[in-house]
């Protein structure tokens, strides 16, 4: 991934103006989850994920829905469709577990580090602007909370 310092001035520009009204987000949890070895734990990403055979997202400006990530999926039926041009696809090409560290979470699961992976995770794609997203993460919290989520790892691209 690009940093922010290498970007030109206008595209740098762009990126901090997306924080610009973010400001009203508290970083205090909402609810005391519990302890991490009893957290059901769904991973949401911002690379632009989905299954091989299910529809790619759209251009990323108006892109403002997600994909469900089956947790069985394998990692070779992921694709990126990720269309930003400062995104470098080699880390996930090398290994998925850059942008969805499935494999990660359930060797938590296993060593017994965390209480469980959920049967569900989801991706957006990232480069959508914040407050159009908040819609559909609503509607994703519910599906969280249907699975029993206690809590989500993020995976921002």
């Amino acid at each position: 991934m690009v940093r922010l310092a290498d970007l030109p001035d206008f595209e740098r520009a762009h990126m901090l103006d997306k924080l610009k009204g973010l400001d009203e987000f508290s970083a205090r949890p909402w609810v005391k989850p519990p302890p991490l070895a009893e957290c059901r734990i769904a991973i949401v990403s911002t690379a632009g994920l989905q299954v091989r055979g299910d529809r790619p997202f759209g251009p990323s400006a108006t892109a403002t829905d997600y994909r469900i990530i089956s947790g069985d999926t394998p990692a070779s039926e992921l694709v990126m469709s990720h269309q930003s041009v400062n995104f470098d696809r080699t880390g996930f090409q090398e290994d998925h577990n850059v942008a969805f560290p499935l494999d990660r979470l359930n060797e938590l699961a296993r060593d017994g580090m965390i209480g469980g992976v959920a049967d569900f995770h989801y991706s957006f794609m990232g480069a959508a602007p914040i407050r159009k997203l908040e819609a559909k993460a609503r509607e994703l919290a519910m599906l969280l909370k249907k699975d029993q989520v206690d809590a989500v790892l993020l995976s921002p691209v």
